[in-house]
């Protein structure tokens, strides 16, 4: 094996590692995300639990965070829970945030 195909090898390593923890971060931010939701539709225990994961479910849906974004917005709009687009896309970028320090600190 040539220093070419060992610096390949490290390449898709780091590409492969990388593809993980951006999942494992996503599933977090959606879960702490469902938590959050959870409190402002006035669930608790196991009622909000159970909606987080929903909320993590729903991101299976299609690529990207839309279907999550929709889920929340439908189910606050359903229960006339008081947020706008932009409150909800920024809590999502806060919990992102808060999900990839977690990830790190735990490894």
């Amino acid at each position: 094996m040539n220093t070419f195909d060992k610096r390949e090898e490290g390449f898709e390593a780091k590409f492969a590692h990388d593809e993980e923890l951006r999942f494992r971060a996503t599933a977090r931010r959606n879960k702490l995300l469902g938590l959050w939701a959870a409190e402002k539709l006035g669930l608790s225990g196991d009622a909000a639990s159970d909606y987080a994961k929903s909320v993590v479910k729903a991101d299976f849906e299609e690529p990207g965070d839309e279907d999550v974004f929709r889920k929340v917005r439908a189910d606050f709009d359903a229960k006339k829970v008081e947020q706008t687009d932009h409150q909800i896309r920024r809590t999502m970028d806060e919990l992102m945030a808060e999900a990839v320090a977690q990830i790190q600190t735990k490894g």
